[in-house]
């Protein structure tokens, strides 16, 4: 028993560690850094908009139709868009001099600072995700080692795009390579974390009704972010086209990786 809750927990590590490796892929820019930047940020929209509106949503709907056949999918609804609404709110009570997503020149100081704040809270949000999908990748790597494995690798992939929307736009603000790769790391961290608390702590009160909710706030807490801080951040590079082609790649990874896994 004590080897599979072992093996089940470096499982679990393997898809949070991926977030830091994603990270690192941040620091090697090889084309113009506008393009490269605006591409990369519009990657991340496209990774995060797809797992949101073709993964989670769909997972919450049913889930929650298991509770309540009839009403189901109009709570997953309402949780997604309560998502968005809570972000939203947040957003509105940030001071407006002091809310980095409400710039009013192109001032460097102003622009370093909403992107900086732009990856600390994806990286904030991702971490919420990380715990009820770590829970979810330990559980079934401790019944069923392959399948756990399985979905390991389709969340690593999920993660390395994640790693780089999170430590791009911090080292873009501070050219600091550990203030740009720490948050990501801590990020991939919760994933085993979740994994560790729900085995330990919450297992006996989690149940599909919880998970169903939760994955719904946070698809609409990713799609906010999408569009309100990483495509806006892509554009006002002035690097239109590579926005929407990293935004389109984006899709079709995790489309791939989707089917795959």
């Amino acid at each position: 028993m004590e080897s599979s809750v072992l093996n089940a927990f470096l499982v679990t590590l393997f898809a949070g560690l991926a977030t830091a490796a994603g990270s690192v892929l941040a620091f090697f820019k090889k084309t113009s850094e506008n393009k490269f930047f605006s591409a990369i940020l519009g990657l991340s929209s496209g990774v995060m908009v797809y797992i949101a509106l073709v993964d989670l949503l769909p997972k919450s709907a049913e889930m929650l139709q298991k509770a309540a056949p009839a009403e189901g999918k109009w709570y997953s609804l309402l949780a997604f868009f309560c998502g968005i609404a809570l972000v939203a709110v947040i957003d509105r009570l940030i001071p407006e001099e002091e809310n980095p997503h409400h710039s009013h020149s192109c001032e460097t100081a102003r622009t370093h600072s909403k992107l900086f704040r732009t990856g600390l809270f994806t990286a904030f949000v991702i971490s919420i995700h990380n715990l009820p999908e770590g829970v979810a990748i330990f559980t079934t790597a401790l019944k069923d080692p392959t399948t756990g494995i399985s979905i390991a690798l389709a969340v690593a992939l999920h993660n390395i795009p994640v790693g780089i929307s999170i430590s791009l736009p911090i080292y873009y603000a501070t050219k600091n390579v550990w203030k740009a790769f720490s948050p990501a790391l801590l990020c991939g961290l919760t994933e085993p974390l979740g994994g560790l608390i729900g085995y330990f702590l919450l297992q006996p009160f989690m149940n599909e009704t919880f998970f169903g909710v939760i994955f719904a706030v946070i698809a609409g807490i990713l799609v906010f972010i999408s569009f309100d801080e990483l495509l806006p951040a892509a554009h006002e590079n002035g690097e239109h086209h590579a926005a929407v082609y990293g935004l389109l790649c984006g899709m079709a990874v995790m489309a791939i990786s989707l089917e795959l896994f």
